[in-house]
C-alpha cells in the first residue's frame, strides 16, 4: 500500500533555517490513540515481566542468595531515577525520538546519533531473543497440551524452530503495522493474563511455604531486602546487571508520546506507573518463591543450575499443581509474545524520528496513510530481527547467547546518556527551585552515574572469555568483542550518514539550544 511522506519542512522558514521550536517536527503519527492506562500497559508489556522472572530469578539467586529481593530493589533505583529524566524531557520535548532527539538537543548530533543507535541495536537484540523464547514456549506448551513429547521436541529441530520464529516475528510486525489501537487491544489481554497468573502463583507459593510441604522452605526475613548483606561486591554487581535487564523496556510508552493523549505529561506518568507495577510484581514473586523453595542450588532451590534458566518450568507443577501449573507456561508464552509485539514500538519510532531529522535515509520517514504508523520502519525492524536471529542461530548458538549477554552494555549506554542529557538540557532551570534541582538535575545525574558504573564493570567483566558462553576471539571474551563491535559499527554507520546528510551533523536540522523555562502546573 502507498506510504504517506510526512517529512515536514520547517513551515514558513527559509531553507536551512531552524524554526523557533528548535527544529522539532511533527511526523504524521496517529495522535490521541492511547491514554494513560494503555500507555502504562505498553510499558509493562515491553518489559515482559513473567519471562524476565522465569529467566532471571534463578540466576540472581545464584549470585546473591537470599538477598535476591534486595538486588531487585537496587536495580529499580537507577531505573527510577532515569525515569524522572525521561518524564522531565518529555514534558519539554514530546518527540517520538526520545533518547535520540533529547541527546541531540543536549549534546549535539554525533552523541545523539550514537544514543539512538544504542537504542535501536539493543531493541533488535531483544526482539530476536523474545522471538526465540516465544518459539520455544510455543512448542513446549503444545507438548504439554497434547501430552506428546515428540511435539515438544520439535523445538529442537533447527529448521522448525527458525520457521516458527519467523512466523511469530511476522505476526508481531503485522499487528504493530496496523497501529496503536490494535496494539493496545492485544496488550490489555496479554498483560492482564500475566499479572493474574503471577498473583495466583504468589498466593499458592506463600501457602506452600506455610504448609511446610517443601523441606527447603524459608521463613520470611526483612534482611532479604538489605543489599549490604550481599557477600561480595562482585556478586552484587553481577546480580545488579541481571536486575537492570529485568526493568529494561519501560520507556516504550515514552516513544509512543506523539500518539498519546496529553503527550507532554501522560507518557511520563505511565512510565512511573509501569515501574511501580514491575517492582511490586518482582518483589512479591521473588519473596514468595524464595519462601516456598528457598534459594539453594539443589532440588527445587531457585539457584539450582539445572533449572535456574527457567524457574517457572520447574516450579509450575510443585507449587500450582498439574492443573493450574500449565497457566505458568501460558503466561510465559504470553509474556514473550506480548513483549515481542510492543518492542517494535520504540525501534520503529526511533528510526522514524532519526529519518525525519535526516539522520537516516529519508525513506524511513514515511507514515502509513491509513494506520498512521511508521510502516516502513516497522517492516525494516521485523526484517532485521528475522535476519539477525536466523544468521546468529545458524552461525553458532554461542554467538547468539553472547549477543544477548552484550545487551546490558547497550542498555546502560543509552539510558545513561539520556539521564545526563536531562541535567545538561535543563541546566538553566536547576537554580530555580528545589524541585527542578532534584528532578531535572540531581536524580538524573545519580541515575546516570550508577548506570555508567555498571557499564564500566560490565565492560571489564566482558573481557574475560569466561563471561557468557566461554567463547573467545584472540584471547578476548566474545561478549566483549560483540558488545564493543556493535557500538563501533554504529560509529561507522554514523560516518557514512555524515557524508550523506551533512546538514544534520552540522546542527542545521535539530538544534542544540537550551530551552526556555518550562512553566509547571
Amino acid at each position: 500500500m502507498t506510504q504517506l511522506d510526512v517529512r515536514p519542512q520547517a513551515g514558513g522558514t527559509a531553507p536551512g533555517a531552524v524554526p523557533a521550536d528548535g527544529g522539532v517536527r511533527g511526523k504524521g503519527l496517529g495522535g490521541n490513540s492511547v491514554g494513560l492506562m494503555g500507555s502504562a500497559v505498553i510499558g509493562v508489556s515491553t518489559v515482559a515481566p513473567v519471562y524476565c522472572l522465569t529467566s532471571t530469578l534463578g540466576s540472581t539467586a545464584g549470585e546473591v542468595g537470599v538477598q535476591m529481593p534486595a538486588v531487585f530493589l537496587a536495580g529499580f533505583l537507577p531505573m527510577l531515577l532515569v525515569a524522572f529524566a525521561y518524564r522531565e524531557l518529555n514534558k519539554a520535548v514530546p518527540d517520538c525520538g526520545t533518547s535520540f532527539t533529547w541527546t541531540v538537543k543536549a549534546f549535539g548530533p554525533r552523541v545523539g546519533w550514537m544514543c539512538g543507535w544504542g537504542l535501536v541495536i539493543a531493541t533488535i537484540i531483544v526482539l530476536s531473543n523474545l522471538a526465540g523464547v516465544a518459539t520455544s514456549y510455543f512448542w513446549l506448551l503444545a507438548g504439554e497440551i497434547t501430552g506428546s513429547e515428540s511435539i515438544a521436541a520439535l523445538d529442537d529441530s533447527k529448521p522448525v524452530h527458525i520457521l516458527t520464529c519467523l512466523a511469530l516475528i511476522a505476526i508481531a510486525t503485522a499487528i504493530s503495522y496496523r497501529g496503536m489501537t490494535a496494539t493496545k487491544g492485544v496488550q490489555y489481554a496479554l498483560v492482564g493474563l500475566q499479572l493474574v497468573v503471577l498473583a495466583v502463583f504468589v498466593a499458592m507459593a506463600v501457602q506452600k511455604a506455610g504448609s511446610g510441604e517443601f523441606a527447603s522452605s524459608l521463613d520470611f526475613s526483612w534482611s532479604w531486602l538489605n543489599p549490604f548483606a550481599v557477600q561480595s561486591f562482585a556478586a552484587f554487581t553481577a546480580g545488579l546487571s541481571l536486575s537492570i535487564f529485568m526493568f529494561w523496556g519501560w520507556d516504550a510508552c515514552l516513544t509512543a508520546n506523539e500518539e498519546t493523549v496529553g503527550s507532554e505529561k501522560t507518557p511520563g506518568r505511565a512510565a512511573l506507573i509501569a515501574m511501580v507495577v514491575l517492582v511490586g510484581s518482582y518483589l512479591a514473586t521473588g519473596v514468595a518463591a524464595q519462601m516456598a523453595v528457598g534459594s539453594g542450588d539443589s532440588g527445587l532451590g531457585l539457584a539450582n543450575p539445572e533449572t535456574s534458566d527457567n524457574v517457572f518450568a520447574a516450579l509450575a507443577g510443585p507449587v500450582m499443581g498439574p492443573g493450574l501449573g500449565i497457566l505458568l507456561f501460558v503466561a510465559v508464552l504470553a509474556s514473550a509474545a506480548a513483549s515481542l509485539q510492543t518492542t517494535f514500538i520504540p525501534v520503529a519510532r526511533t528510526v522514524l524520528a532519526m529519518s525525519s531529522y535526516e539522520a537516516l535515509p529519508a525513506s524511513y520517514a514515511r507514515v502509513h496513510p491509513r494506520f498512521r504508523t511508521p510502516g516502513r520502519a516497522t517492516v525494516m525492524a521485523g526484517v532485521a530481527t528475522g535476519v539477525f536471529y536466523t544468521v546468529m542461530t545458524l552461525v553458532s548458538e554461542h554467538v547468539l547467547v553472547d549477543t544477548i549477554y552484550a545487551l546490558g552494555l547497550m542498555i546502560c549506554f543509552y539510558y545513561a546518556l539520556t539521564a545526563f542529557a536531562c541535567a545538561w538540557y535543563f541546566r538553566a532551570d536547576l537554580t530555580r527551585s528545589f524541585r527542578d534541582l532534584a528532578f531535572k538535575g540531581l536524580f538524573p545525574v545519580v541515575g546516570g552515574l550508577l548506570l555508567t558504573a555498571v557499564f564500566g564493570k560490565t565492560l571489564h567483566d566482558m573481557w574475560d572469555p569466561a563471561y557468557g558462553s566461554g567463547s573467545e576471539v584472540l584471547g578476548v571474551g566474545s561478549v566483549f568483542v560483540i558488545g564493543v563491535g556493535l557500538l563501533l559499527l554504529g560509529v561507522v554507520l554514523m560516518l557514512v550518514m555524515q557524508r550523506r546528510s551533512p546538514a544534520f551533523f552540522r546542527g542545521e536540522i535539530l538544534t542544540r539550544e537550551t530551552p526556555a523555562l518550562v512553566v509547571e502546573d
